[in-house]
């Protein structure tokens, strides 16, 4: 007889919890190893997760629409025959206390909070990395986060009304917090740093506890508007974009490219292209071939941040953000994009663009990411700012590419002549990039599509 925890799993680098959509089982159910279990959806991607054994249901520990940290038991599988009573788990029996404000961040459906354990029983798991500090309550890694980089101390964030689970800190109401911090100029105390789990001695008075969205501007509604509530996507999209402009002080620097010869390449060989590899061949893997060869010239660009430590990375995934029918945003990843000639990268593109916006990709195909490519010119737009998609510090815009009149240099002189341009934008985290490493990184991308070869063999 055994008995087998089955965990949350961690879904992306960048990701800590993740949302129940469905059970696909119940208590007493039979389940056979690798089929699904549930249904979780996290802000990059919604996943089946399977079963690691073959076994019968004895526990669920969680509700739908719970949020989860990742490497949290969230089930009990009984092995080798092992009877089990179709009975509710203590852990989804409703708690008798009144539940705390909602949030989208940890409500169930019904609006009660979630049942939390004994002291002794909440210590959470090192993949959640949540800490205990002198009051007893649980920050993320994400609020501890922002509160660092806001210099914000241990006493400071304990004052922080929470609207989450349990009274937990969301990263609505710290942001919140911090938006009015700013706007009353308030001096922040002097203090422990957060996450050293010390207690603090004296603080220095601080402001009245916000209330998460009390700094929101007041929204005036007439009789004709329309109110549209966020689908949980939208949401997921929205805290992850303020998160990346609360963590990173973003630059973008630009560089106007003539793609003349790279155009007319693909426009005599797209045909011969698609018939040789099955593939249409879109400018997309031919961007990611100029950006991993830049990236190699440049591997400072290729890192991510954490605390004071800067985190070099071998590998050059790109991911491409791809927008889905629903009007939302995905970022597939092309794994080892150096190291694929154009055939694979057009291959992997068209892969992972056309199940993106079926809802087929898996988990691993949207983690790992180490620098970002978003094509605004499939909108016409010429050029674009775009976020940091955390824990990366760039992410590079492409414009869309117009005939222009140009000066040509030529051995007869400076002519004027018609010439296929377009605009490149790359935003960055000035913490660790700055302006030389940015620009010049930006420049070699448009060297390297400037001096596509035109006679190059499909």
């Amino acid at each position: 007889m055994a008995q087998v925890e089955l965990i949350m799993p961690k879904m992306g680098e960048s990701i800590i919890e993740a949302t129940i959509l469905r059970w696909a089982k119940k208590v007493g159910d039979r389940v056979e190893q690798d089929e699904t279990i549930l249904e979780i959806a996290t802000d990059k991607v919604d996943s089946e997760v399977p079963s690691p054994i073959a076994g019968v249901i004895a526990q669920l520990l969680f509700k739908e629409n719970d949020v989860v940290p990742v490497g949290k038991a969230i089930a009990i599988i009984a092995t080798e025959g092992e009877a089990v009573a179709a009975k509710p788990s203590p852990a989804l029996k409703e708690d008798p206390a009144p539940a705390s404000n909602g949030s989208a961040n940890g409500q169930h459906s019904n609006g009660a909070a979630p049942a939390i354990p004994a002291p002794s029983e909440a210590m959470p798991t090192a993949a959640a990395e949540a800490q205990v500090v002198t009051s007893g309550r649980f920050y993320s890694p994400l609020v501890k986060n922002i509160a660092k980089a806001e210099n914000i101390s241990v006493a400071e964030l304990e004052r922080i009304a929470g609207t989450g689970q349990a009274g937990r800190v969301t990263k609505q109401d710290i942001l919140a917090y911090v938006g009015s911090r700013s706007s009353v100029g308030s001096s922040t105390p002097q203090g422990q740093a957060v996450g050293s789990g010390q207690s603090v001695a004296a603080p220095a008075p601080t402001p009245a506890p916000v209330q998460a969205g009390s700094a929101k501007p007041a929204v005036s509604v007439s009789g004709n508007v329309e109110i549209i509530e966020m689908d949980r996507m939208r949401r997921l999209i929205a805290d992850h974009m303020v998160m990346s402009k609360h963590t990173s002080p973003h630059v973008t620097s630009f560089v106007e490219v003539d793609v003349t010869e790279l155009v007319n390449w693909r426009e005599r060989n797209k045909g011969v292209f698609e018939k040789k590899y099955g593939e249409k061949i879109t400018f997309t893997p031919i961007f990611v071939e100029a950006i991993a060869k830049a990236i190699n010239d440049y591997p400072m660009v290729n890192v991510s941040v954490d605390g004071n430590n800067i985190i070099v990375k071998k590998d050059v995934n790109i991911g491409m953000a791809t927008a889905l029918p629903s009007g939302n945003l995905i970022v597939p990843v092309i794994k080892g994009a150096n190291m694929m000639n154009l055939v694979g990268l057009t291959k992997t593109v068209n892969d992972l663009a056309g199940r993106a916006r079926q809802g087929k990709l898996k988990p691993e195909e949207i983690q790992d990411g180490t620098f970002t490519v978003t094509n605004v010119g499939t909108f016409g737009n010429v050029m674009g700012t775009p976020i940091i998609n955390q824990p990366q510090v760039a992410i590079m815009a492409v414009g869309a590419i117009r005939k222009k009149p140009a000066v040509v240099e030529t051995p007869y002189g400076d002519l004027i002549a018609v010439r296929q341009l377009m605009f490149l934008s790359l935003s960055y985290d000035h913490r660790v990039v700055d302006g030389a490493l940015g620009g010049s990184f930006l420049r070699r991308v448009g060297d390297y599509l400037e001096q596509f070869d035109g006679k190059r063999e499909v």
